[in-house]
């Protein structure tokens, strides 16, 4: 039995969008929190929750990493009151390494689209590792869990595309000021959904394409196949 506890999607959403958000949008007005307090006070919930994370999972894994070196890249920004370009660049270079980071696993003993995908919580891993053996097929299957990959990185190269275009479009305004903290938390949202969206439809076409593959390398029927 799997007792390993994942990160609730909700509450990411929650820490990481939902509250930054209003914060930067609603309390960055003069008369309520002022913008460089609000502009803090943003970045202490995804802060707060991304520490919180990696004590709860007791390992440093990269996303969690990657997503402290993004609130402190923001907050140098922010607090430096840099153009809005180099927010753009910042937008575009977290996912970019994502995405390289998932290439480059294929070369170590264990690739990050192996570990998130073709593992014992959905596969049957050692029943498909019997039938590859069998039929001959394990550098065929190390071919498809390649293209798997590729196609599962192309999601976050186009997410940091769209979020590049995304942020210059929406920052217009000078660093540091209320406009610039209303615009920064409209980003944050639709960010959001600009990386969340595209990362899904490729990430699930990449996990029925390796289901495919597999299926059609083993011969195993689907019920021999996922673990339900």
């Amino acid at each position: 039995m799997n007792t390993t506890k994942h990160e609730s999607p909700l509450s990411s959403i929650l820490f990481n969008v939902a509250i930054p958000s209003v914060i930067l949008i609603k309390l960055s007005d003069p008369d309520r929190l002022g913008p460089v307090y609000a502009f803090l006070l943003s970045l202490a919930f995804p802060l707060c929750y991304s520490i919180y994370e990696l004590f709860k999972s007791r390992r440093v894994g990269l996303i969690p990493i990657l997503g402290l070196v993004n609130i402190a890249l923001l907050g140098g920004l922010g607090l430096f009151k840099v153009d809005g370009i180099w927010f753009a660049i910042k937008e575009a270079a977290i996912p970019l390494l994502i995405g390289l980071a998932i290439v480059v696993s294929l070369k170590t003993k264990r690739p990050l689209l192996k570990s998130l995908f073709y593992n014992r919580n959905i596969f049957y891993v050692d029943e498909i590792e019997k039938q590859l053996r069998k039929r001959g097929n394990e550098q065929l299957f190390e071919k498809l869990l390649a293209k798997a990959t590729y196609l599962f990185a192309s999601a976050f190269l186009l997410s940091a595309i769209l979020n590049f275009v995304l942020a210059v479009v929406i920052l217009q305004s000078e660093t540091g000021t209320v406009e610039f903290n209303q615009e920064l938390g409209r980003m944050t949202y639709l960010s959001y959904i600009v990386i969340a969206v595209p990362c899904l439809l490729v990430s699930a076409f990449a996990l029925y394409y390796l289901y495919r593959g597999v299926k059609n390398l083993t011969g195993l029927p689907l019920d021999k196949l996922i673990n339900k």
